[in-house]
């Protein structure tokens, strides 16, 4: 049944919370990185194919395991976001947001009226009607489950604007697409790319938002940690996955 983030409220009293993006469908994955220790996973939509079917799987397994499923949209869609927090996704990342339009779309598309224009639905996330409609829609309507993605300059330049608007979580930041977006190439540690992220977490600071970093370096976690930040993503399953195995064969193959 529906029940308010611990990411968010954890957040907010002063804890280090640790997400991770799951680009490998599978809700064994997902168990797994909640026994490994992670807060919250952001199912992506942007980059990969995967059915409704395969999501209500990895929440279950979220559920189950304690970890929060949040999911990553590629566009403002607002028919899937409503079928997403019915399902119970507690979170909904925008890729690529670059105006405070798309923002709105998304809060209306997450709150019921008058706050928003979702649809009701009495599935599980009232316990399938253990919760009375009225009471489930005063509990949705006190969520933040909107966490804009700023990965281009026009994002960056749309934050105060988006920040202005409640129902926002979160914000969090993808280098590599801005340092792209800036014309530099994939340099996502490019000094250009680092001076805009610490402009945006200052930026969410001023509007008591949290900001949400992706170290790249130690010594981006050190100067992260310096700066109060407590959200933090590990990056990409695919990736860690990808250099733990090649980290192992390479050891078994220097034994010889």
């Amino acid at each position: 049944m529906i029940k308010s983030s611990s990411v968010f409220s954890r957040v907010q009293q002063g804890e280090n919370v640790y997400g991770l993006l799951n680009s490998l469908p599978s809700p064994l994955l997902c168990e797994m990185l909640a026994f490994a220790g992670y807060d919250f996973v952001i199912l992506d939509l942007e980059h990969v194919m995967r059915s409704e079917e395969d999501i209500l799987h990895c929440i279950r397994a979220c559920e189950a395991a304690g970890i929060s499923p949040w999911l990553r949209i590629p566009e403002v869609d607002e028919k899937l976001i409503g079928r997403a927090l019915d399902a119970g996704i507690e979170a909904i990342v925008l890729s690529r947001t670059e105006s405070a339009g798309q923002v709105q779309r998304a809060i209306e598309a997450a709150f019921f009226p008058p706050l928003g224009k979702r649809g009701i639905s009495g599935g599980r996330m009232t316990g399938f009607g253990r919760i009375p409609l009225p009471e489930y829609i005063d509990l949705a309507n006190r969520q933040t489950p909107i966490v804009p993605m700023i990965e281009s300059a026009s994002g960056v330049e749309a934050l105060t604007e988006i920040l202005q608007l409640p129902g926002i979580g979160m914000i969090m930041e993808g280098a590599l697409d801005l340092s792209l977006d800036l014309g530099l190439g994939p340099a996502p540690l490019h000094p250009e790319v680092w001076q805009a992220l610490q402009n945006m977490a200052d930026t969410c600071r001023g509007a008591d938002v949290p900001f949400c970093a992706n170290p790249r370096s130690t010594e981006q976690t050190t100067l992260w940690r310096a700066r109060g930040i407590r959200s933090f993503l590990a990056g990409e399953d695919r990736g860690l996955l990808n250099s733990a195995l090649k980290a192992r064969l390479h050891s078994l193959q220097q034994q010889y």
